[in-house]
């Protein structure tokens, strides 16, 4: 069923089910009230990444108090995304960017990773959390992909369950075409990892293709900035090997 996008979209933290009734935060209030002027008996579409996405209606019991209550589902919980979405880190700008992109193009665990060039770092995983939820309130997306603590690059790929094929990015790819790459993988189950704006070094480029689960793929003939790289790697394999097909 697609998404109502008519219709302002909620995250909220919490059950829901026919009459729950939900106090909205502070942040949810300012937005509803204060910068939507929705009141009493106005409507809304809620989820919680759970329980599917619901028909909702506000009431203000009083002045400063704001209740969100479940009237009837108007869409159940698929299945959450498979695809692992590995990445170095950017400067936060770009970081949020590369964040909501791939929640949009159906990332459903986000792994930081430290690399030897990487200029960003994660300080703050409810920052990435924040722009998780706007990207799929936006969206219509029901499920909330999982955020996993930043790790380095060899303990990635030292734990790795080998079921899993890893997709990575590699500017040094002698050729310019991924398809034919990746119409060749038969693993079910992917992770696509995308280096950091100085790119990998060469002693990280050796321990990636020396792992028998990992493809290298090319991105064509022009150089990507790591954000756009990582939305378009994502299409790519969405629409070779993925959900897109």
């Amino acid at each position: 069923m697609r998404a109502n996008f008519r219709m302002q979209r909620l995250f909220i933290d919490a059950a829901l089910f026919p009459g729950a009734s939900v106090e909205a935060s502070s942040e949810q209030f300012n937005y509803l009230a204060n910068v939507l002027r929705l009141t009493d008996g106005g409507q809304i579409l809620a989820f919680n990444g759970r329980d599917g996405e619901w028909a909702a209606e506000l009431s203000f019991p009083t002045r400063k108090k704001l209740l969100i209550e479940a009237k009837e589902q108007t869409r159940p919980q698929p299945p959450a995304p498979d695809l692992h979405y590995l990445f170095a880190p950017l400067k936060v700008g770009r970081l949020d960017y590369m964040v909501q992109k791939a929640v949009e193009m159906g990332a459903g665990l986000l792994q930081p990773v430290m690399t030897q060039h990487v200029q960003g770092k994660i300080t703050n995983l409810d920052r990435l959390q924040a722009n998780v939820v706007e990207a799929a309130e936006q969206c219509g997306i029901l499920s909330i992909p999982t955020i996993a603590p930043p790790r380095k690059l060899r303990d990635v790929l030292d734990n790795w369950p080998k079921q899993r094929r890893v997709v990575f990015c590699d500017e040094g790819e002698e050729s310019q075409a991924p398809l034919p790459i990746l119409n060749r993988i038969q693993e079910k189950q992917l992770a696509l990892l995308v280096g950091p704006e100085g790119g990998f070094s060469e002693e990280e480029r050796s321990l990636l293709r020396g792992c028998d689960f990992v493809t290298p793929i090319p991105l064509g003939p022009r150089i990507l900035r790591a954000d756009t790289a990582a939305v378009a790697a994502l299409a790519v394999i969405q629409a070779a090997i993925g959900d897109w097909r």
